[in-house]
């Protein structure tokens, strides 16, 4: 017993630095924030989805997600990732309206749809599941208020917790 008690000390430290994780939730603070879940099908690919607010609306952005570890000869845990993705909701704002000296607002709403692109670089904890991010992800909405939308700079600040 006290054999076994030795081997798991000496394992258990080897066993918590060589987690590989396979999962992660996360927030987004940017243009459009949220809450974000990826999950990894091998090392260098994941999907993404986040469930985002903009524009007085929601929306729900999925992503496929391209992974480089080494990118950086400096270290490690700083990976470049980049992907391509769909986007899906609603948003919503205020009309003006002016007639015969009176004026109103009246609330609209349409539905959203478009084309989204990810980039951005993320420095992993191997020591705690977490993670931070910075990442722009333009957007070309073809549904919307304005019909065709192209917003280039949606940065973002992330983290993410993996399990």
């Amino acid at each position: 017993m006290k054999h076994l008690f030795t081997l798991l000390v000496l394992l258990l430290p080897a066993t918590l630095f060589a987690q590989t994780f396979d999962k992660a939730i996360g927030i987004r603070g940017g243009l459009s924030s949220g809450i974000e879940y990826r999950f990894y099908t091998d090392d260098a690919n994941s999907y993404k989805f986040l469930l985002a607010t903009r524009d007085n609306g929601v929306q729900l952005h999925a992503f496929k997600e391209f992974h480089q570890f080494d990118m950086f000869n400096f270290t490690d845990q700083l990976i470049f990732f980049y992907g391509v993705g769909v986007h899906f909701g609603y948003e919503q704002w205020d009309k003006y309206f002016v007639h015969d000296n009176t004026s109103w607002y009246e609330d609209r709403t349409a539905l959203l749809a478009g084309l989204d692109g990810l980039a951005g670089v993320e420095y992993l904890f191997y020591e705690v599941p977490l993670s931070i991010g910075l990442e722009v992800k333009p957007y070309f909405d073809v549904l919307g208020r304005e019909m065709f939308n192209i917003e280039l700079f949606d940065f973002a600040f992330t983290l993410k917790y993996h399990f």
